[in-house]
C-alpha cells in the first residue's frame, strides 16, 4: 500500500469512527461531501496514475512539468486580466495562488530530498 492510499484509508476510517461516536442522528448528516462520495473519489482526484515501470526521476520530472504548467496558466490568466479579456479577477487570483502553492510544495519536496541525501552521505559504512 503506498502512502497516499494509507492516508486516504486512514481519513475514511476516521470519518466512519466519528459518525459512529455521535449519538445524535441529526449530527451524523454530512454537510458537504458524503462518506460514500469520499470513498468513490479515492485515487481519482490526483489526476496521476502510477505504472509499475515509472522511475523516480520520471515521477519528479512529471511533477516539475505540472508545476510549470500551473505557472504558465497563472501568467496567462493575469495577462488576460490586464488586457481586458474575458478573465475574471477571482480566476486570476485562484490561478496565481494555485501556482504559488504548487511551487512551494515542489521546493519543500526538493529540500526533503536534499536532507535525505545529506543524511545518507553522513552514514558510516
Amino acid at each position: 500500500m503506498d502512502s497516499l492510499s494509507a492516508i486516504q484509508s486512514y481519513a475514511a476510517q476516521g470519518l466512519r469512527n466519528q459518525a459512529m461516536m455521535s449519538t445524535d442522528a441529526a449530527a451524523v448528516k454530512p454537510q458537504g461531501i458524503s462518506l460514500r462520495e469520499l470513498e468513490d473519489v479515492q485515487g481519482k482526484s490526483i489526476g496521476y496514475t502510477r505504472s509499475a515501470n515509472d522511475s523516480f526521476g520520471s515521477i519528479l520530472g512529471r511533477m516539475v512539468n505540472e508545476v510549470n504548467t500551473k505557472q504558465i496558466n497563472a501568467q496567462q490568466a493575469v495577462t488576460g486580466l490586464m488586457n481586458g479579456q474575458n478573465v475574471s479577477l477571482h480566476q486570476a487570483v485562484i490561478a496565481m495562488e494555485e501556482a504559488g502553492t504548487s511551487f512551494q510544495l515542489m521546493i519543500e519536496v526538493r529540500n526533503k530530498l536534499l536532507e535525505s541525501y545529506q543524511e545518507l552521505m553522513r552514514m558510516q559504512v
